[in-house]
Protein backbone atom coordinates (compact mmCIF):
# COMPACT_ATOMS: atom_id res chain seq x y z
CA UNK A 1 0.00 0.00 0.00
CA UNK A 2 2.42 2.93 -1.42
CA UNK A 3 1.43 6.37 0.72
CA UNK A 4 -1.02 4.73 2.50
CA UNK A 5 -3.54 4.11 -0.71
CA UNK A 6 -5.64 1.15 -0.44
CA UNK A 7 -6.73 -0.97 -3.67
CA UNK A 8 -10.54 -0.91 -4.15
CA UNK A 9 -11.92 -3.53 -5.48
CA UNK A 10 -15.87 -3.36 -6.03
CA UNK A 11 -17.46 -6.54 -5.15
CA UNK A 12 -14.05 -8.30 -3.51
CA UNK A 13 -11.89 -6.11 -0.94
CA UNK A 14 -10.53 -2.69 0.15
CA UNK A 15 -6.69 -2.95 0.85
CA UNK A 16 -6.23 -6.78 2.52
CA UNK A 17 -9.49 -6.73 3.94
CA UNK A 18 -11.13 -9.32 1.47
CA UNK A 19 -14.68 -10.27 1.86
CA UNK A 20 -15.02 -13.30 3.12
CA UNK A 21 -11.70 -12.93 5.80
CA UNK A 22 -12.24 -14.45 8.86
CA UNK A 23 -12.02 -12.10 12.13
CA UNK A 24 -9.05 -13.48 13.57
CA UNK A 25 -7.21 -13.16 9.79
CA UNK A 26 -8.81 -9.06 9.93
CA UNK A 27 -7.83 -8.24 13.33
CA UNK A 28 -3.85 -10.39 13.55
CA UNK A 29 -3.40 -8.14 10.23
CA UNK A 30 -4.52 -4.55 11.67
CA UNK A 31 -2.59 -5.34 14.86
CA UNK A 32 0.62 -5.78 12.97
CA UNK A 33 0.85 -2.92 11.40
CA UNK A 34 0.21 -0.13 14.04
CA UNK A 35 1.41 1.89 11.76
CA UNK A 36 -1.04 2.15 9.08
CA UNK A 37 -4.16 1.28 11.84
CA UNK A 38 -3.45 3.08 14.91
CA UNK A 39 -6.60 2.28 16.15
CA UNK A 40 -9.49 0.00 16.21
CA UNK A 41 -12.58 -0.73 18.31
CA UNK A 42 -14.55 -3.90 18.11
CA UNK A 43 -18.17 -3.95 18.87
CA UNK A 44 -20.10 -6.95 19.85
CA UNK A 45 -23.62 -8.04 21.77
CA UNK A 46 -22.74 -9.46 24.97
CA UNK A 47 -25.47 -11.28 25.51
CA UNK A 48 -25.56 -12.83 22.13
CA UNK A 49 -21.75 -13.15 20.90
CA UNK A 50 -22.23 -15.88 18.29
CA UNK A 51 -25.79 -14.72 16.64
CA UNK A 52 -25.46 -11.22 16.30
CA UNK A 53 -22.99 -9.55 13.75
CA UNK A 54 -19.57 -7.89 15.26
CA UNK A 55 -18.20 -4.71 14.00
CA UNK A 56 -14.79 -3.42 13.91
CA UNK A 57 -14.07 0.18 13.67
CA UNK A 58 -10.81 2.13 12.38
CA UNK A 59 -11.55 5.40 13.26
CA UNK A 60 -8.16 6.64 12.03
CA UNK A 61 -8.82 5.17 8.45
CA UNK A 62 -12.29 5.79 8.68
CA UNK A 63 -13.72 2.18 7.82
CA UNK A 64 -15.87 -0.18 9.56
CA UNK A 65 -16.10 -3.63 8.86
CA UNK A 66 -18.99 -6.25 9.54
CA UNK A 67 -18.27 -9.76 10.28
CA UNK A 68 -21.41 -12.27 10.63
CA UNK A 69 -21.37 -13.76 13.94
CA UNK A 70 -21.83 -17.64 13.70
CA UNK A 71 -18.81 -17.49 10.98
CA UNK A 72 -16.83 -14.51 12.01
CA UNK A 73 -16.27 -13.59 7.93
CA UNK A 74 -16.27 -10.45 6.72
CA UNK A 75 -19.55 -9.50 4.79
CA UNK A 76 -19.66 -5.30 4.81
CA UNK A 77 -16.91 -3.01 4.25
CA UNK A 78 -18.50 0.44 4.93
CA UNK A 79 -16.41 3.67 4.34
CA UNK A 80 -17.59 6.78 6.57
CA UNK A 81 -14.90 9.45 6.38
CA UNK A 82 -13.27 9.63 2.54
CA UNK A 83 -10.92 12.12 4.04
CA UNK A 84 -9.62 9.02 6.32
CA UNK A 85 -9.88 6.26 4.00
CA UNK A 86 -7.39 6.70 0.93
CA UNK A 87 -8.45 4.53 -1.73
CA UNK A 88 -7.41 3.88 -5.15
CA UNK A 89 -9.19 2.08 -8.03
CA UNK A 90 -7.66 1.41 -10.97
CA UNK A 91 -5.04 4.18 -10.60
CA UNK A 92 -7.16 6.81 -9.97
CA UNK A 93 -7.87 8.25 -5.91
CA UNK A 94 -11.81 7.48 -5.41
CA UNK A 95 -11.31 11.00 -3.35
CA UNK A 96 -9.19 14.10 -3.23
CA UNK A 97 -9.93 16.72 -0.44
CA UNK A 98 -8.88 19.25 -3.33
CA UNK A 99 -12.29 18.37 -4.65
CA UNK A 100 -13.80 20.90 -1.72
CA UNK A 101 -17.14 20.56 -0.41
CA UNK A 102 -20.99 19.62 -1.78
CA UNK A 103 -24.03 22.32 -1.21
CA UNK A 104 -25.59 20.14 1.34
CA UNK A 105 -22.75 18.09 2.75
CA UNK A 106 -22.63 20.22 6.22
CA UNK A 107 -18.79 19.70 5.84
CA UNK A 108 -18.79 16.33 4.93
CA UNK A 109 -16.14 15.38 2.42
CA UNK A 110 -16.63 12.75 -0.19
CA UNK A 111 -16.32 12.08 -4.17
CA UNK A 112 -19.18 14.27 -5.97
CA UNK A 113 -21.40 11.90 -8.68
CA UNK A 114 -19.37 13.53 -11.75
CA UNK A 115 -16.18 11.76 -10.66
CA UNK A 116 -18.01 8.52 -9.31
CA UNK A 117 -19.75 8.58 -13.29
CA UNK A 118 -17.04 10.60 -15.62
CA UNK A 119 -13.47 9.01 -13.58
CA UNK A 120 -14.37 5.84 -11.72
CA UNK A 121 -16.99 3.20 -12.47
CA UNK A 122 -19.06 5.08 -15.16
CA UNK A 123 -22.22 4.32 -16.08
CA UNK A 124 -25.15 2.33 -13.68
CA UNK A 125 -28.68 1.50 -13.27
CA UNK A 126 -30.64 4.04 -11.15
CA UNK A 127 -31.24 3.09 -7.49
CA UNK A 128 -32.76 4.02 -4.75
CA UNK A 129 -34.16 6.85 -2.69
CA UNK A 130 -34.98 6.71 1.09
CA UNK A 131 -37.26 10.30 2.11
CA UNK A 132 -36.38 11.61 5.38
CA UNK A 133 -38.72 11.17 8.25
CA UNK A 134 -40.06 14.36 8.57
CA UNK A 135 -42.19 15.97 5.94
CA UNK A 136 -39.98 19.19 6.27
CA UNK A 137 -39.33 19.83 2.40
CA UNK A 138 -35.90 21.57 3.65
CA UNK A 139 -34.81 18.03 5.08
CA UNK A 140 -32.59 15.60 3.18
CA UNK A 141 -33.15 11.90 1.73
CA UNK A 142 -30.49 9.72 0.77
CA UNK A 143 -30.19 8.51 -2.65
CA UNK A 144 -28.37 4.91 -2.76
CA UNK A 145 -26.20 4.64 -5.97
CA UNK A 146 -25.35 0.95 -6.29
CA UNK A 147 -22.94 -0.71 -8.93
CA UNK A 148 -22.20 -4.72 -8.64
CA UNK A 149 -20.23 -4.98 -5.51
CA UNK A 150 -19.94 -1.23 -4.33
CA UNK A 151 -22.91 1.41 -3.49
CA UNK A 152 -22.85 4.96 -2.18
CA UNK A 153 -24.72 7.06 -0.16
CA UNK A 154 -25.44 10.71 -1.49
CA UNK A 155 -27.97 13.21 0.52
CA UNK A 156 -30.36 14.84 -1.57
CA UNK A 157 -32.57 17.77 -0.88
CA UNK A 158 -36.20 16.28 -0.60
CA UNK A 159 -38.03 19.07 -2.28
CA UNK A 160 -35.79 18.43 -5.49
CA UNK A 161 -36.19 14.46 -5.75
CA UNK A 162 -38.47 13.09 -8.27
CA UNK A 163 -39.48 9.88 -9.26
CA UNK A 164 -39.82 11.14 -12.43
CA UNK A 165 -36.90 13.17 -12.46
CA UNK A 166 -33.29 11.51 -14.34
CA UNK A 167 -31.48 10.12 -11.49
CA UNK A 168 -27.91 11.29 -13.34
CA UNK A 169 -29.55 15.05 -13.06
CA UNK A 170 -30.76 15.20 -9.76
CA UNK A 171 -27.71 13.64 -8.34
CA UNK A 172 -25.18 16.15 -10.30
CA UNK A 173 -27.52 19.06 -9.35
CA UNK A 174 -26.63 21.39 -6.57
CA UNK A 175 -29.51 19.91 -4.31
CA UNK A 176 -27.07 16.86 -3.88
CA UNK A 177 -24.00 16.48 -1.89
CA UNK A 178 -20.87 14.59 -2.24
CA UNK A 179 -21.11 10.81 -1.58
CA UNK A 180 -21.33 10.24 2.49
CA UNK A 181 -20.31 6.75 2.65
CA UNK A 182 -19.71 3.86 0.52
CA UNK A 183 -20.28 -0.26 0.85
CA UNK A 184 -18.29 -2.80 -0.73
CA UNK A 185 -20.01 -6.39 -0.88
CA UNK A 186 -20.82 -9.08 -3.24
CA UNK A 187 -23.72 -9.34 -5.08
CA UNK A 188 -24.85 -7.48 -8.41
CA UNK A 189 -26.33 -4.83 -6.52
CA UNK A 190 -27.00 -3.28 -2.96
CA UNK A 191 -30.84 -3.42 -3.28
CA UNK A 192 -30.45 -7.15 -4.01
CA UNK A 193 -27.32 -8.58 -1.93
CA UNK A 194 -28.25 -6.90 1.66
CA UNK A 195 -31.47 -9.01 1.89
CA UNK A 196 -28.52 -12.25 2.47
CA UNK A 197 -25.66 -10.49 3.21
CA UNK A 198 -24.80 -12.21 6.01
CA UNK A 199 -26.12 -15.82 5.41
CA UNK A 200 -25.18 -15.86 2.10
CA UNK A 201 -21.97 -18.47 0.92
CA UNK A 202 -18.78 -15.98 0.80
CA UNK A 203 -16.65 -16.05 -2.43
CA UNK A 204 -13.49 -16.06 -1.06
CA UNK A 205 -11.46 -18.03 1.81
CA UNK A 206 -11.02 -17.08 5.49
CA UNK A 207 -7.45 -16.96 4.68
CA UNK A 208 -6.10 -14.04 2.96
CA UNK A 209 -3.02 -16.11 1.63
CA UNK A 210 -5.48 -18.37 -0.39
CA UNK A 211 -7.22 -15.71 -1.73
CA UNK A 212 -5.94 -15.43 -4.70
CA UNK A 213 -4.41 -18.71 -4.89
CA UNK A 214 -5.08 -22.22 -6.24
CA UNK A 215 -5.01 -25.59 -4.57
CA UNK A 216 -2.33 -25.38 -2.35
CA UNK A 217 -0.18 -22.38 -3.55
CA UNK A 218 -0.92 -20.44 -0.50
CA UNK A 219 -0.86 -23.08 2.52
CA UNK A 220 -3.49 -25.38 3.36
CA UNK A 221 -6.82 -26.38 2.37
CA UNK A 222 -9.14 -24.40 4.81
CA UNK A 223 -11.24 -26.49 7.26
CA UNK A 224 -15.11 -25.15 7.06
CA UNK A 225 -16.16 -27.38 9.62
CA UNK A 226 -15.07 -30.04 12.53
CA UNK A 227 -17.78 -33.06 12.41
CA UNK A 228 -17.67 -34.99 15.72
CA UNK A 229 -18.75 -39.05 14.92
CA UNK A 230 -17.51 -40.03 18.71
CA UNK A 231 -15.16 -42.95 20.01
CA UNK A 232 -12.59 -40.36 19.01
CA UNK A 233 -13.79 -40.13 15.10
CA UNK A 234 -13.17 -36.37 13.91
CA UNK A 235 -13.93 -35.51 10.08
CA UNK A 236 -12.72 -32.40 9.18
CA UNK A 237 -14.77 -31.12 6.20
CA UNK A 238 -12.35 -28.70 4.03
CA UNK A 239 -13.78 -26.14 1.49
CA UNK A 240 -12.03 -27.39 -1.88
CA UNK A 241 -10.53 -30.53 -0.66
CA UNK A 242 -12.16 -34.27 0.42
CA UNK A 243 -12.66 -34.33 4.49
CA UNK A 244 -9.47 -35.48 6.38
CA UNK A 245 -10.28 -37.98 9.07
CA UNK A 246 -8.55 -37.66 12.43
CA UNK A 247 -8.61 -40.45 14.76
CA UNK A 248 -7.39 -40.51 17.79
CA UNK A 249 -4.79 -42.33 19.16
CA UNK A 250 -4.28 -43.53 15.31
CA UNK A 251 -3.16 -40.18 13.16
CA UNK A 252 0.43 -39.40 13.56
CA UNK A 253 2.13 -35.69 13.67
CA UNK A 254 2.92 -36.76 10.10
CA UNK A 255 -0.45 -37.14 9.05
CA UNK A 256 -1.37 -33.63 10.50
CA UNK A 257 1.78 -32.08 8.87
CA UNK A 258 0.17 -33.53 5.31
CA UNK A 259 -3.09 -32.27 5.73
CA UNK A 260 -3.18 -29.30 7.91
CA UNK A 261 -0.11 -28.13 7.15
CA UNK A 262 2.89 -27.59 9.99
CA UNK A 263 1.40 -26.00 13.18
CA UNK A 264 1.27 -22.49 13.65
CA UNK A 265 3.05 -22.85 17.07
CA UNK A 266 4.04 -25.63 19.31
CA UNK A 267 2.84 -25.85 22.79
CA UNK A 268 5.06 -28.03 25.38
CA UNK A 269 2.80 -29.23 28.69
CA UNK A 270 3.92 -28.02 31.67
CA UNK A 271 0.88 -27.02 33.63
CA UNK A 272 -1.16 -30.00 35.44
CA UNK A 273 -2.64 -27.81 38.51
CA UNK A 274 -6.05 -29.85 38.19
CA UNK A 275 -4.08 -33.36 38.46
CA UNK A 276 -6.22 -33.60 41.82
CA UNK A 277 -8.93 -34.66 40.16
CA UNK A 278 -7.27 -37.87 38.65
CA UNK A 279 -7.76 -39.56 41.72
CA UNK A 280 -11.22 -40.92 41.30
CA UNK A 281 -11.79 -44.58 43.56
CA UNK A 282 -14.92 -46.17 42.14
CA UNK A 283 -15.48 -46.75 46.43
CA UNK A 284 -15.90 -42.84 46.63
CA UNK A 285 -17.68 -41.38 44.39
CA UNK A 286 -17.87 -37.59 45.50
CA UNK A 287 -13.83 -37.47 44.29
CA UNK A 288 -14.91 -38.11 40.73
CA UNK A 289 -14.16 -35.24 38.22
CA UNK A 290 -16.85 -33.40 36.55
CA UNK A 291 -14.53 -33.07 33.61
CA UNK A 292 -14.63 -36.41 32.22
CA UNK A 293 -11.46 -37.50 32.56
CA UNK A 294 -9.81 -40.44 30.37
CA UNK A 295 -9.87 -43.15 30.95
CA UNK A 296 -6.10 -43.75 31.93
CA UNK A 297 -6.76 -41.46 34.50
CA UNK A 298 -8.42 -43.05 36.49
CA UNK A 299 -7.05 -45.13 39.53
CA UNK A 300 -7.14 -49.04 39.30
CA UNK A 301 -8.95 -49.25 43.02
CA UNK A 302 -8.45 -52.89 42.37
CA UNK A 303 -4.54 -52.11 44.06
CA UNK A 304 -6.03 -51.07 46.70
CA UNK A 305 -8.71 -53.69 47.66
CA UNK A 306 -5.68 -56.53 48.03
CA UNK A 307 -3.96 -57.05 51.44
CA UNK A 308 -0.42 -58.10 51.05
CA UNK A 309 2.45 -59.18 52.70
CA UNK A 310 5.23 -56.68 53.64
CA UNK A 311 7.21 -57.72 50.81
CA UNK A 312 4.26 -57.29 48.22
CA UNK A 313 4.20 -53.57 49.49
CA UNK A 314 7.63 -53.20 48.40
CA UNK A 315 7.25 -54.32 45.57
CA UNK A 316 4.06 -52.12 44.76
CA UNK A 317 6.48 -49.43 45.85
CA UNK A 318 9.17 -50.19 43.43
CA UNK A 319 6.13 -50.93 40.54
CA UNK A 320 4.50 -46.99 41.96
CA UNK A 321 8.13 -45.28 41.11
CA UNK A 322 8.71 -46.65 38.30
CA UNK A 323 5.06 -45.98 36.61
CA UNK A 324 5.51 -42.39 38.23
CA UNK A 325 9.14 -42.57 36.04
CA UNK A 326 7.39 -43.40 33.14
CA UNK A 327 4.44 -40.75 33.64
CA UNK A 328 6.90 -37.94 33.96
CA UNK A 329 8.78 -39.27 30.90
CA UNK A 330 5.69 -39.54 28.85
CA UNK A 331 4.50 -36.07 30.25
CA UNK A 332 7.52 -34.74 28.78
CA UNK A 333 7.27 -35.63 25.58
CA UNK A 334 3.20 -34.33 25.33
CA UNK A 335 2.99 -31.17 22.93
CA UNK A 336 0.50 -29.18 21.40
CA UNK A 337 0.14 -28.69 17.61
CA UNK A 338 -1.18 -24.77 17.56
CA UNK A 339 -3.10 -24.36 14.74
CA UNK A 340 -4.49 -20.74 14.92
CA UNK A 341 -4.98 -20.89 11.12
CA UNK A 342 -7.58 -23.52 11.20
CA UNK A 343 -8.93 -23.08 14.81
CA UNK A 344 -8.06 -25.90 16.72
CA UNK A 345 -5.23 -27.41 18.28
CA UNK A 346 -3.79 -30.60 18.55
CA UNK A 347 -2.20 -33.13 21.82
CA UNK A 348 0.42 -35.28 20.84
CA UNK A 349 0.47 -37.98 22.67
CA UNK A 350 1.25 -41.84 23.71
CA UNK A 351 -1.84 -43.80 22.33
CA UNK A 352 -4.48 -43.76 25.19
CA UNK A 353 -7.61 -45.63 25.66
CA UNK A 354 -10.56 -44.83 23.31
CA UNK A 355 -13.75 -42.58 24.78
CA UNK A 356 -16.79 -44.97 25.38
CA UNK A 357 -19.61 -44.67 22.47
CA UNK A 358 -22.57 -42.66 22.15
CA UNK A 359 -25.60 -44.88 23.65
CA UNK A 360 -28.16 -43.25 20.73
CA UNK A 361 -24.74 -43.67 18.26
CA UNK A 362 -26.37 -45.35 14.89
CA UNK A 363 -23.35 -47.13 13.90
CA UNK A 364 -23.06 -50.99 13.99
CA UNK A 365 -21.55 -52.87 16.90
CA UNK A 366 -19.07 -54.58 14.33
CA UNK A 367 -17.50 -51.06 13.85
CA UNK A 368 -17.17 -49.98 17.02
CA UNK A 369 -14.31 -50.04 19.22
CA UNK A 370 -14.11 -51.96 22.70
CA UNK A 371 -14.69 -49.81 25.56
CA UNK A 372 -11.46 -49.34 26.81
CA UNK A 373 -9.14 -50.92 24.47
CA UNK A 374 -5.80 -49.00 23.10
CA UNK A 375 -5.30 -48.36 19.60
CA UNK A 376 -3.10 -50.42 17.57
CA UNK A 377 -0.17 -47.71 17.49
CA UNK A 378 3.10 -48.92 19.42
CA UNK A 379 3.19 -46.88 23.18
CA UNK A 380 5.89 -44.82 22.24
CA UNK A 381 4.73 -43.69 19.30
CA UNK A 382 3.33 -39.95 19.43
CA UNK A 383 -0.47 -39.76 17.64
CA UNK A 384 -3.19 -37.39 18.73
CA UNK A 385 -4.82 -37.64 21.44
CA UNK A 386 -7.24 -34.77 21.85
CA UNK A 387 -8.35 -31.48 20.02
CA UNK A 388 -9.58 -28.49 21.44
CA UNK A 389 -11.95 -26.29 19.07
CA UNK A 390 -11.83 -23.03 19.94
CA UNK A 391 -14.94 -20.33 19.75
CA UNK A 392 -13.12 -17.14 19.61
CA UNK A 393 -16.07 -15.67 21.12
CA UNK A 394 -16.03 -12.23 21.55
CA UNK A 395 -15.45 -11.30 25.48
CA UNK A 396 -13.60 -14.27 26.20
CA UNK A 397 -10.04 -14.37 27.82
CA UNK A 398 -8.56 -16.41 24.74
CA UNK A 399 -10.12 -14.17 21.96
CA UNK A 400 -8.62 -13.55 18.59
CA UNK A 401 -5.48 -16.45 19.68
CA UNK A 402 -7.20 -18.52 16.68
CA UNK A 403 -9.85 -18.16 14.51
CA UNK A 404 -13.17 -19.53 15.02
CA UNK A 405 -13.70 -23.01 14.48
CA UNK A 406 -17.32 -24.78 13.97
CA UNK A 407 -18.03 -27.70 14.97
CA UNK A 408 -21.31 -30.18 14.67
CA UNK A 409 -22.11 -33.69 17.34
CA UNK A 410 -23.50 -36.13 14.78
CA UNK A 411 -23.37 -39.05 17.51
CA UNK A 412 -25.95 -37.99 19.75
CA UNK A 413 -29.53 -38.22 18.20
CA UNK A 414 -31.80 -38.22 20.89
CA UNK A 415 -35.35 -39.82 20.23
CA UNK A 416 -37.05 -36.33 19.28
CA UNK A 417 -33.95 -34.62 18.14
CA UNK A 418 -31.94 -36.05 15.20
CA UNK A 419 -30.55 -33.05 14.11
CA UNK A 420 -26.94 -32.43 15.24
CA UNK A 421 -25.98 -30.37 17.81
CA UNK A 422 -23.46 -27.08 16.67
CA UNK A 423 -21.33 -24.48 18.04
CA UNK A 424 -23.85 -21.78 17.55
CA UNK A 425 -26.23 -23.57 20.30
CA UNK A 426 -26.10 -22.42 23.91
CA UNK A 427 -24.86 -24.92 25.96
CA UNK A 428 -28.28 -25.21 28.13
CA UNK A 429 -29.57 -26.39 25.07
CA UNK A 430 -26.51 -29.01 24.06
CA UNK A 431 -26.24 -30.08 27.42
CA UNK A 432 -30.08 -30.80 27.85
CA UNK A 433 -29.36 -33.15 24.83
CA UNK A 434 -26.44 -34.67 26.04
CA UNK A 435 -27.77 -34.96 29.68
CA UNK A 436 -30.85 -37.18 28.19
CA UNK A 437 -28.40 -39.36 25.75
CA UNK A 438 -25.93 -40.24 28.40
CA UNK A 439 -27.73 -41.19 31.00
CA UNK A 440 -27.77 -44.34 30.76
CA UNK A 441 -23.79 -44.48 31.28
CA UNK A 442 -23.95 -43.53 34.60
CA UNK A 443 -24.50 -46.18 37.35
CA UNK A 444 -26.26 -43.95 39.67
CA UNK A 445 -27.95 -40.70 39.63
CA UNK A 446 -25.69 -39.31 42.00
CA UNK A 447 -22.70 -40.11 39.57
CA UNK A 448 -25.14 -38.59 37.35
CA UNK A 449 -25.10 -35.35 38.76
CA UNK A 450 -21.49 -35.41 40.14
CA UNK A 451 -20.02 -35.66 36.77
CA UNK A 452 -21.92 -33.12 34.91
CA UNK A 453 -21.58 -30.47 37.86
CA UNK A 454 -19.73 -27.50 36.27
CA UNK A 455 -15.98 -26.72 37.41
CA UNK A 456 -14.86 -23.13 37.70
CA UNK A 457 -11.96 -21.78 36.13
CA UNK A 458 -10.17 -18.15 35.99
CA UNK A 459 -7.88 -17.60 32.90
CA UNK A 460 -6.88 -14.57 33.85
CA UNK A 461 -4.94 -15.62 36.92
CA UNK A 462 -1.57 -16.62 35.34
CA UNK A 463 -1.44 -20.16 32.98
CA UNK A 464 -4.45 -21.95 32.37
CA UNK A 465 -4.10 -25.46 34.30
CA UNK A 466 -4.32 -28.61 32.58
CA UNK A 467 -5.59 -32.10 32.45
CA UNK A 468 -7.53 -34.29 30.02
CA UNK A 469 -9.04 -30.68 28.92
CA UNK A 470 -5.41 -29.05 28.12
CA UNK A 471 -6.17 -25.66 29.06
CA UNK A 472 -3.68 -23.07 26.85
CA UNK A 473 -2.12 -20.15 28.85
CA UNK A 474 -2.70 -16.37 28.67
CA UNK A 475 -1.53 -14.76 25.41
CA UNK A 476 0.68 -11.99 24.61
CA UNK A 477 -2.11 -8.78 25.73
CA UNK A 478 -2.66 -11.09 28.50
CA UNK A 479 -5.48 -8.74 30.26
CA UNK A 480 -8.31 -10.89 29.81
CA UNK A 481 -10.82 -7.40 29.14
CA UNK A 482 -11.62 -7.35 25.73
CA UNK A 483 -15.12 -5.89 24.31
CA UNK A 484 -13.91 -2.56 22.93
CA UNK A 485 -10.27 -2.77 21.00
CA UNK A 486 -8.27 0.44 20.98
CA UNK A 487 -4.44 0.83 20.36
CA UNK A 488 -3.76 -2.44 19.89
CA UNK A 489 -0.23 -1.99 19.95
CA UNK A 490 -0.52 -1.20 23.99
CA UNK A 491 -3.00 -3.40 25.08
CA UNK A 492 -5.04 -1.47 26.77
CA UNK A 493 -8.55 -2.74 26.68
CA UNK A 494 -11.94 -1.46 27.33
CA UNK A 495 -14.52 -4.24 28.99
CA UNK A 496 -16.14 -6.47 31.90
CA UNK A 497 -13.09 -7.76 33.91
CA UNK A 498 -14.94 -10.87 34.64
CA UNK A 499 -14.36 -12.29 30.98
CA UNK A 500 -11.98 -14.63 32.36
CA UNK A 501 -14.65 -17.01 34.66
CA UNK A 502 -15.59 -19.56 32.81
CA UNK A 503 -17.14 -23.05 34.02
CA UNK A 504 -16.19 -26.64 32.54
CA UNK A 505 -19.09 -29.35 32.10
CA UNK A 506 -17.34 -32.66 30.93
CA UNK A 507 -19.30 -35.64 29.09
CA UNK A 508 -17.71 -38.99 27.77
CA UNK A 509 -15.36 -37.89 25.38
CA UNK A 510 -15.86 -34.31 25.70
CA UNK A 511 -15.32 -31.52 27.71
CA UNK A 512 -16.66 -28.10 27.02
CA UNK A 513 -16.18 -24.39 28.48
CA UNK A 514 -18.80 -22.27 28.95
CA UNK A 515 -18.72 -18.48 29.58
CA UNK A 516 -21.29 -16.84 31.52
CA UNK A 517 -23.46 -15.90 29.02
CA UNK A 518 -23.80 -19.46 28.11
CA UNK A 519 -21.82 -19.37 25.02
CA UNK A 520 -19.51 -22.53 24.35
CA UNK A 521 -16.14 -21.16 23.86
CA UNK A 522 -14.23 -24.23 23.41
CA UNK A 523 -14.52 -28.03 22.95
CA UNK A 524 -12.00 -30.31 23.67
CA UNK A 525 -12.38 -33.54 22.13
CA UNK A 526 -10.66 -36.89 23.28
Amino acid sequence: MEDGLMPLVPGRSVGFMSLGCSLHEVLTTIKADVRMFPRFQLYHDDFRPINSPIHVVLPDNGIRLQFDGPDQRLRLIEVLDFSKAKLVYKDVEVFKPAEGYGALSAGALGPKFKHIYEKLLGPTYSGEYVPPASDDPNDRGVYNLSYPGIAFNFLVQHSAYSPKKDFISLLSSSATGPATSMAVFYGESWQKARGTLFTAPPPNPRAIALAGSKGKEGGPDEIETAKIHGEGRIELVRRSSPPFWIILSETTPQDLVMELGAPDSIYRKNDHRISIHKDRRTSDVSDQSPLGLTPDDTLDSDNNSVIGTDDEDDWDDDDEAALEAQEREVAAAEHFYNYYHHGFDVLLSQPTQISPPSPTSERKEADLHQDGELSAQPLNHLTATKIIFHGNVPGSYQFNRHRRSRWTLEHVPSEHFKDPLNSEMRFSDISGRLKEVFQPYYQSPEEERLQQRGMALNRGWGDSPGSSCELLGGWEDGSGKKSKFANPGSGVFEGDGNVGNVELFGFPGMVFEVLKNGAVSSLTVY
